[in-house]
């Protein structure tokens, strides 16, 4: 576990390039529109963001620092953890204090959107926390295959689903009903474990993909 946790350590510290970016449009984004996305919601650009650096930099460094593979990848997931809690920590805040001083505007926070603060505020943060878990680990895991023939086929599998199901009805309402499951769900005990699950899923599969990753 020491291991782990300096890989963690190490990890958060190399990132710093997220932070200061998602800091940056978090306090730049301005709207003078009647209707306003909360800047809150730009925190989410650190989940984005995040798996791109530990996946095409961390990874190299810190194999080559003696790092195993498996403890890189436990590293990962507790960093994602962590990121996913100080995420919604910042957004609810904002959310609570800040969207409400708004003037003359309404201000549309995701976690509203998504209808996970009818649950109330801490379960809504919670609710968010597992699905920016599930949005860093799906991202990690799909870029940790771009090396490989699999993952351009993951990638043409995906782009070939959104653009044959989107335009058909009944795929379409099959599509829809995923994201309702996964992002559009009023359900608390439902949607944390769905989120939970997928996340453990697609962290097998990680782990199988990067037993065949190579420097």
């Amino acid at each position: 576990m020491t291991a782990i946790f300096a890989i963690v350590k190490r990890l958060l510290a190399s990132n710093k390039i997220s932070f200061i970016l998602t800091a940056l449009v978090v306090l730049c984004a301005t709207s003078s529109g009647d209707v306003v996305l909360s800047n809150g919601n730009y925190t989410w650009l650190l989940a984005v963001l995040t798996p791109f650096f530990f996946v095409f930099y961390d990874f190299t460094k810190l194999i080559h620092l003696g790092a195993s593979k498996k403890d890189y990848f436990f590293g990962c997931l507790i960093s994602y953890g962590f990121l996913a809690l100080c995420i919604s920590l910042v957004n609810m805040v904002i959310h609570l204090l800040i969207d409400p001083i708004y003037p003359a505007q309404t201000v549309i926070n995701l976690m509203d959107v998504c209808k996970w603060t009818e649950n109330g505020i801490i379960v809504a943060g919670l609710q968010q926390m597992c699905f920016l878990v599930l949005v860093m680990v799906f991202l990690h895991v799909l870029l940790s295959m771009q090396a490989h023939w699999y993952g351009w086929l993951t990638d043409a599998v995906l782009v070939a689903i959104i653009c044959i199901f989107t335009p058909i009805a009944p795929l379409r309402a099959i599509l829809a009903g995923f994201f309702q499951i996964i992002m559009f769900n009023t359900n608390a005990l439902l949607h944390i474990c769905v989120c939970l699950l997928l996340s453990a899923a697609l962290s097998l599969g990680g782990l199988v993909v990067l037993k065949g990753k190579t420097l």
